[in-house]
């Protein structure tokens, strides 16, 4: 069983970093490519139960959401996030990192370190 899983896209430079950090500090990590095997319902419900950010966070607002007509009232409690990143996983924030029962989004990538040793 992975010490760490990562919610990852390669494309991503933050993503990316978070992933250098976890290998540099000699965790079994379990990478998941949320864009290629999107999360589903249920995946995204257990992971919004152990996020200690706001379950709104895990929604990235940027052209893509503007595009589809989204706006913060659509995001705003974990049953419409569910919703929305079911229908379009291009949409999660990335990089997620969950670590036994505790998950935060790894932005900005300061953050990743201290998650990882404690």
């Amino acid at each position: 069983m992975a010490e760490v899983t990562l919610l990852h896209n390669p494309r991503c430079s933050t993503s990316r970093s978070a992933l250098e950090l976890v290998e540099a500090a000699g965790l079994e990590t379990e990478v998941v490519r949320y864009l290629s095997s999107p999360l589903t319902a249920k995946e995204l419900r257990a992971l919004i139960s152990t996020l200690e950010d706001p379950v709104t966070d895990l929604v990235r607002r940027d052209a893509t959401f503007a595009s589809l007509g989204l706006r913060d009232d659509d995001v705003a409690t974990p049953d419409q996030v569910v919703a929305v990143l079911v229908e379009h996983p291009k949409l999660m924030q990335r990089p997620v990192l969950v670590k036994g029962d505790r998950a935060i989004i790894g932005r900005p990538k300061e953050r990743v370190p201290a998650f990882l040793a404690e």
